[in-house]
């Protein structure tokens, strides 16, 4: 069994708590995508498999992504194909974007905020999240890890203002999420034997996040922002 494979038995509730960052990702494109009206036009900047599509039903959602992350993923539900450094629409098209754990692979993440606001109307908003202390990941295709001062900077040097920038958990919180990709190296079989003595440890020490009110040590950064006025 493979650790996405095991990851995939974790009942619902224990996946919020062990994969915590996953879940504040999903609330926040839900909260996202419910604040926006119907209609709006919705740019996903690195789409990759279209796994939020969903969530932009009332909206008119459009996913770009170079397509190649990943040689396992399915990349069919793409709407555009394309760089994120040089966007193929016009200037001042879309209300709002969407770009999750993609500037790592954008070898000039500035430019790529920057082409956001350049097809962005006056107002737009963003719901940005970018990795801190994540691993390594689509291999070679991974260049980048940001502070949330980092973040701050590239947003707002290339015509964004920070509206909310939130941790996606603090120490304890990553050292349960490195608890649980500790599995991955186990053989198959024994996978879901030690799983059942990590799971609740990496449940309590969750729990323990509290304690880290300054949260330096997380695993990235959840960021709402509005395009400035040009």
């Amino acid at each position: 069994m493979s650790y996405a494979g095991l990851r995939r038995l974790v009942p619902a509730w224990l996946q919020r708590e062990v994969f915590y960052f996953e879940s504040r990702i999903l609330d926040g494109v839900r909260e996202f995508a419910e604040a926006l009206k119907p209609g709006a036009r919705v740019l996903d900047a690195g789409a990759g498999e279209g796994q939020y599509q969903d969530f932009f039903s009332r909206q008119r959602y459009v996913g770009v992504d170079l397509g190649v992350g990943d040689v396992a993923w399915n990349y069919s539900k793409l709407d555009c194909v394309a760089d994120l450094l040089r966007l193929p629409f016009a200037d001042g098209g879309f209300d709002a974007f969407v770009s999750v754990v993609t500037l790592e692979h954008v070898t000039e993440p500035g430019l790529a905020i920057a082409e956001m606001a350049r097809v962005a109307k006056t107002g737009a908003t963003l719901f940005l999240v970018v990795p801190h202390e994540w691993e390594v990941h689509q291999h070679p295709h991974d260049y980048w890890r940001f502070t949330k001062f980092g973040v701050k900077r590239l947003l707002e040097t290339n015509g964004w203002e920070v509206v909310r920038l939130e941790p996606g958990g603090g120490f304890f919180r990553l050292l349960s999420r490195r608890l649980m990709n500790g599995l991955q190296f186990l053989p198959g079989w024994l996978m879901p034997l030690v799983a059942l003595g990590v799971a609740p440890l990496a449940l309590i020490v969750g729990w323990m996040d509290g304690l880290d009110s300054q949260k330096d040590y997380t695993l990235g950064y959840i960021c709402w922002a509005k395009r400035r006025s040009q």
